[in-house]
């Protein structure tokens, strides 16, 4: 009997293509806007983690200033004493759960090379900083001990600065070159593996040299600004945190009364927060999507009824010769299921269609989600049993008498 009730439906809606397609129309808009609205913003998700993963892995950033919210100033470092190297081999033998500990110097600067010039900015620190922010070299090495002991004239470049001093020259790919960085010049021995941009800007837009040749070379100031700290795999980054705060702050001389002069940059709870955010606004926007699917279920509510009425007279009909109620009700309730299902895979094939472009469109992964399909589908067709129902159990109840004499 089912078999029979499906084939009458489909004979059914084909018999009005048109008006079965405008029917399912609301329906493709719903499920395509959903699959499409979640689908871009667990890539935007996605996109956020790999960023944030990309400086560095459990990464704590270090950074003099006093600390923002209640009690504190919220203001920048201006006036706040810089740390020393010391608090980085501090760090690295006193507290457990460290897995690497690197100085950082930062300065903005102007290389010069093959008479090309590339404004970048140039990074000191210790081979400890290629561990904590995750770096791979692409060809060279790295600082030896006896380097960054005397503050050699040695550097590593970025891809970025590769590609606009030495790419295009020929027979040089920039290893082993001379780079003039402001007053001195040094000799590159490495190359980093690209990275790409993040949220902080272009990664591969650096050169990096050896913390005491930074300090002797460029700022000439023993301060440093930020100590990089990496926890290993597992550790309790709470306890972490507060053994550094601890730590930190016995060696800034500070009282027990005073604020802390230093913030403490968790970059893992930063991605969890924006993926947090981001997860939020995905969920709100498919929820503002779905209102189409209920807007299209009313649209195959009002078809039904209209395709009830146009066929009084085969509802009378079946129902003289001796259909039953349910027989009656299954076949128009299986026609709304059947034409909300199939705007629901049209909609699917939309969505897939859509977000794929708009995701290489934004720059983000494409995150397909099979359960967000899945669910979908099965909520189109229920749509189509919810706003089915009363024209099917309306065609069901109509007494043959009076069925045969509408006109």
């Amino acid at each position: 009997m089912l078999y029979s009730v499906f084939m009458l439906a489909l004979r059914s809606i084909r018999r009005n293509l048109l008006r079965s397609f405008l029917t399912i129309l609301g329906i493709v808009i719903g499920v395509s806007a959903v699959i499409t609205m979640v689908t871009l913003g667990n890539g935007a998700t996605q996109s956020i983690k790999t960023q944030i993963s990309g400086l560095g892995t459990n990464l704590l950033m270090v950074r003099p200033g006093q600390r923002s919210g209640p009690g504190g100033s919220g203001g920048s470092g201006a006036g706040v004493p810089q740390f020393k190297e010391g608090d980085a081999e501090a760090i690295a033998a006193q507290i457990g759960g460290v897995a690497a500990v690197a100085p950082e110097g930062r300065a903005s600067v102007t290389v010069v090379a093959n008479g090309r010039n590339w404004s970048t900015s140039v990074i000191g620190s210790s081979n400890a900083w290629f561990d904590t922010g995750n770096w791979k070299l692409a060809s060279g090495r790295i600082f030896e001990p006896e380097e960054q002991r005397a503050g050699a004239a040695v550097c590593i470049i970025g891809e970025t600065v590769r590609r606009e001093i030495f790419d295009g020259t020929a027979g040089q790919t920039g290893l082993g070159e001379q780079l003039r960085v402001r007053k001195f010049s040094c000799t590159v021995i490495g190359i980093l593996a690209a990275k790409g941009q993040s949220g902080m800007g272009d990664q591969d837009d650096t050169v990096v040299v050896p913390l005491r040749t930074l300090q002797r070379r460029v700022t000439g100031s023993l301060k440093v600004a930020t100590l990089l700290v990496s926890m290993r795999d597992g550790s309790d980054s709470t306890r972490l945190k507060a053994s550094l705060t601890q730590l930190l702050r016995e060696r800034r001389n500070l009282a027990a009364g005073d604020d802390d002069d230093f913030n403490i940059f968790d970059t893992q709870q930063l991605a969890e927060t924006l993926s947090s955010t981001t997860q939020v606004l995905t969920t709100l926007l498919g929820a503002v999507a779905a209102v189409s699917l209920l807007v299209g279920g009313i649209g195959i509510m009002n078809i039904m009824l209209v395709s009830v009425t146009e066929r009084t007279r085969e509802i009378g009909l079946r129902l003289a010769v001796g259909a039953l109620e349910n027989e009656v009700l299954l076949q128009f309730l299986i026609e709304a299921v059947v034409l909300s299902a199939m705007g629901g895979v049209v909609g699917v094939i939309i969505a897939t269609a859509a977000s794929w472009g708009l995701s290489s469109l934004m720059s983000v992964p494409y995150a397909f989600d099979p359960s967000i399909n899945l669910l979908s589908l099965a909520f189109s067709a229920g749509i189509g049993v919810l706003f089915g129902y009363f024209p099917a159990r309306r065609a069901a109840r109509m007494d043959p008498i009076e069925a045969l004499r509408h006109e």
